[in-house]
């Protein structure tokens, strides 16, 4: 449980949150993005070692806070990746989306064995498989305690799962957005794999991360989460129990606010 001076920053944050956007909710609400990559253990296919233990970590903080969650299919297919080698970037993307949601049924899986109620949300209408998303229904799946993950991206070409996870954040009214990372545990100021005297940031704004082109997600997402008041904060998923810390509001990785 986060100490007392630790939820204070959490309490002040929600309160923000809620002036500037009616209808935030009067607890802390996440949308936590995992990158497919991250499911398949750095091979093709899924990892069931990795993703029993993002579960577990996940199923800590249940009653808590209320967490949504975006998946990537980056460990089946990357619909920019498949489209240079020749095929129709909209099928491509397609192809994509449907490992998105391979990757939610199965961290639908592990959660539920952890006794953790789980509601998976599709952009594509699957309902043997999945709820199609309404944002409304999702919210209440949160406020009963239900971790919700949503699949299928936007449900469109050409939108990277990093832009959903803003999006689906905006809808669902979160409070903060996690971008778990692989490989890396913030943002630095150059690319840490490349540049030695590269020192990874303890916070920075949108309009900062945008000038310097950093690259650690999405654009579009960073702007949309700008233009909107929606702080992010992007954290290493190596370190035991990241996600957990994350999720409960600790200060990991690197803030970025409006």
């Amino acid at each position: 449980m986060p100490t007392t001076n630790e939820s204070e920053p959490q309490d002040e944050a929600i309160r923000m949150s809620r002036e500037v956007r009616p209808g935030a909710p009067a607890r802390r609400r996440v949308l936590l993005k995992l990158s497919g990559e991250v499911f398949g253990g750095g091979s093709v296919g899924v990892d069931t070692t990795v993703v029993r233990q993002i579960a577990e970590q996940i199923a800590a903080t249940v009653g808590r806070v209320e967490t949504s969650i975006v998946v990537g299919g980056g460990n089946f297919f990357r619909g920019a990746e498949l489209s240079q080698a020749g095929m129709d970037r909209s099928r491509a993307d397609y192809m994509g989306m449907l490992g998105t949601v391979m990757n939610c049924l199965a961290l639908q899986d592990f959660l539920e064995q952890c006794g953790v109620d789980t509601r998976v949300q599709s952009a594509i209408k699957m309902e043997q498989v999945a709820e199609t998303y309404i944002p409304r229904r999702a919210i209440r799946h949160m406020e009963k305690d239900r971790v919700v993950i949503f699949g299928a991206g936007a449900g469109l070409p050409y939108f990277s799962t990093d832009t959903v996870a803003a999006q689906r954040a905006l809808e669902v009214h979160a409070t903060e957005v996690l971008m778990a990372k692989n490989g890396v545990d913030g943002v630095y100021t150059a690319d840490p794999r490349k540049d030695p005297a590269a020192e990874r940031l303890a916070s920075l704004t949108y309009d900062d991360a945008l000038a310097r082109d950093i690259r650690v997600m999405d654009q579009t997402a960073f702007a949309l989460c700008r233009d909107n008041n929606v702080t992010m904060r992007v954290f290493g998923m190596e370190g035991a129990g990241n996600v957990t810390r994350a999720v409960l509001g600790e200060e990991i990785g690197t803030l970025v606010t409006p």
